[in-house]
């Protein structure tokens, strides 16, 4: 079965974007695809670079990059949500005079479009 994974959720404060990624590790023990996540709202935040995990606490971020590079899963961000909560990329932080972009590596931005396509192609589309 094809899923796709809405997030709206930080990767603090919340077991949203956590449940999430735990939810997605399961789906692939048991056989399933995960073509996208979409993070949307608060669940923007998980691709901010300038978030400081403590190295003795679990890195959810680095655990959406590592689902990203084994397992080939887009992970797309809401470009409007992501810039009202000030994360750029190196070409956005660049038209705005800012020194550099906070955008972590292996997330995309992205609009609702990408949303609606993953809807589309997917069997299931699990909300968190």
């Amino acid at each position: 079965m094809n899923y796709s994974l809405l997030v709206t959720g930080p990767p603090f404060g919340t077991q949203n974007a956590t449940s999430a990624l735990l939810f997605s590790n399961e789906l692939f023990k048991k056989g399933h695809k995960l073509s996208s996540v979409f993070f949307y709202r608060e669940g923007v935040l998980n691709a901010n670079q300038f978030i400081i995990i403590p190295k003795n606490e679990f890195n959810l971020v680095k655990a959406w990059q590592d689902l990203n590079e084994k397992n080939g899963v887009l992970l797309n961000i809401c470009i409007s949500s992501a810039f009202y909560r000030g994360i750029l990329n190196s070409q956005e932080a660049e038209k705005r005079y800012c020194s550099l972009g906070n955008l972590q590596l292996g997330f995309n931005f992205s609009g609702l479009s990408a949303l609606t396509e993953a809807v589309i192609k997917s069997d299931r589309v699990v909300q968190f």
